[in-house]
């Protein structure tokens, strides 16, 4: 039986998510895409995960889409017909960043190493990132004739603004993590070995803290980029109704009054 191509462990409340070829630099294939998919909807659907990590076995986050998928690699027989890639992102991609923007738990990205393509934005899809100091982000993708995907294109000039954005994408330079950081690309550089560590800090925090709201935090400064302020007032009066009505507001407030540690619950 050979190796599952996402491990999973469990921490507490925590679930990490290990894309697993790291032979080949963690790159995608659509088995390997069908099994993260299944992974995080099970993450999804387990009401004691409070908060996903996402990294990569060896010494690569993710390269991006493996070119020798036989879903991508162009057919050299003449006249053969081209791949259409415009039906693996649908399939594939779209769904997958769908799945990392909708989850109900807040998912932090661990670069280890290279992230590239479809793999950098792959974590820039994730809530937060943290990137040992060796590791990279590439947006390889004119590199061979294409354009970024995985959400590159709505993620980076939110990012890092349209300039930086588009030189980024235009020149598919390595951009060392440090850089990253620097820029406001990704949370946090950490040094190569302090990685896992402040990964699994980070991610207790978050696993200890009321996930819905969160969650709704994510949700509402998504939605506010595409909207002017009074229907982003609105949207905050909205979430925040429902945040009220919740047991970790009424919990928080107990809490904060007992000036003890507060025991969120909600998801």
């Amino acid at each position: 039986m050979s190796e599952p191509l996402v491990l999973t462990s469990n921490a507490g409340a925590v679930r990490t998510l290990s894309l697993n070829r790291p032979a080949a630099l963690n790159s995608f294939t659509t088995q390997m895409h069908a099994e993260l998919m299944a992974e995080l909807e099970l993450a999804a659907g387990d009401d004691s995960v409070r908060c996903v990590v996402l990294t990569g076995a060896g010494r690569a986050f993710c390269a991006g889409q493996d070119l020798a998928d036989p879903a991508v690699a162009p057919d050299p027989t003449p006249g053969a017909a081209p791949k259409d890639l415009g039906r693996m992102i649908s399939t594939y991609y779209a769904p997958l960043v769908a799945r990392l923007r909708s989850m109900p738990v807040p998912v932090v990205a661990a670069v280890n190493g290279v992230a590239a393509g479809a793999g950098a934005n792959l974590a820039l899809c994730c809530d937060l990132v943290v990137a040992g100091r060796s590791a990279s982000f590439i947006q390889a993708f004119t590199k061979i004739g294409l354009v970024p995907d995985t959400g590159g294109t709505w993620l980076l000039p939110r990012l890092v603004g349209p300039a930086r954005a588009l030189g980024i994408a235009l020149l598919g330079d390595k951009l060392p993590a440090e850089e990253a950081a620097r820029i406001g690309l990704i949370w946090q550089c950490v040094d190569d070995a302090a990685l896992p560590d402040t990964a699994a800090a980070l991610a207790s925090k978050l696993a200890a803290m009321p996930t819905r709201a969160l969650v709704a935090t994510r949700q509402a400064m998504a939605a506010a980029q595409n909207t002017d302020l009074d229907t982003a007032l609105a949207e905050e009066a909205r979430l925040q109704r429902e945040m009220g009505n919740a047991n970790d507001y009424r919990e928080g407030v107990e809490a904060f009054r007992a000036k003890r540690a507060p025991v969120f619950k909600d998801r």
